[in-house]
């Protein structure tokens, strides 16, 4: 059975297609990173707003937007990676018109790479000023709403990959647990233990009188414990 496309996901097709006539690769573009939006904050985080402007300092990174901000001819947007999110500042007389009208097409979880100059606005907010934006991968699904998010447990477990965009704790859940089992597992194995793989399920009943817990697999046709 076919699914029924949303109005949102028809004009993101849509807007796939205006890009290709542009010559935009929709999806998969090669961009040249060099920094995260953690070691922008860490370069910028004891600088004040005079001294980010006395000496200017070009940064290049990606992420997925999501945050936008219009007003006119200069906007405001977020871009998220897996170190946190970083504001940026773009105009239209620093990129040009053509540029600007291909960042104004874009949606919450498009994913896009910038290069500028570090500042702090008004308020203090390290932010980049955009000298360079380049389009790098279209979301083709809209993005849960910003302040619920996925707020049903089971939708959660069942869209995990949504879970992980959105969700800043489950994030930080998801990077942290594999590092501890691997300080775990370097521990044990300084001390000298041997790390043994076991099955997870079997098909064979053990465990001597033990009330054994039974799954059954669907394609198999079968019952493991």
């Amino acid at each position: 059975m076919e699914r029924i496309l949303t109005e949102q996901e028809l004009v993101r097709r849509g807007k796939i297609e205006k890009l290709v006539e542009l010559g935009i690769k929709p999806f998969g573009h090669r961009f040249d990173r060099t920094d995260s939006s953690q070691s922008i904050r860490d370069y910028a985080e004891n600088l004040t707003k005079e001294q980010l402007e006395e000496a200017p300092h070009i940064v290049s990174t990606a992420g997925r937007i999501m945050f936008i901000r219009k007003m006119g001819k200069a906007s405001f947007f977020n871009i998220q990676d897996q170190t946190g999110q970083m504001q940026a500042f773009i105009q239209r007389d620093a990129v040009g018109e053509e540029v600007y009208d291909l960042f104004k097409s874009a949606d919450l979880g498009d994913i896009v790479g910038i290069k500028g100059e570090v500042m702090r606005t008004k308020t203090g907010e390290i932010t980049v000023k955009v000298q360079e934006y380049t389009h790098l991968v279209k979301a083709l699904k809209p993005l849960p709403e910003k302040y619920h998010g996925l707020t049903d447990v089971e939708e959660r477990y069942r869209r995990r990959y949504v879970d992980l965009i959105v969700n800043e704790e489950a994030r930080r859940v998801a990077f942290l647990r594999p590092r501890i089992i691997r300080a775990i597992q370097r521990y044990l194995d300084g001390q000298g233990y041997v790390e043994v793989e076991t099955p997870v399920l079997q098909p064979i009943l053990g465990g001597a009188n033990a009330r054994p817990f039974i799954t059954h697999h669907n394609t198999l046709d079968k019952d493991f414990y």
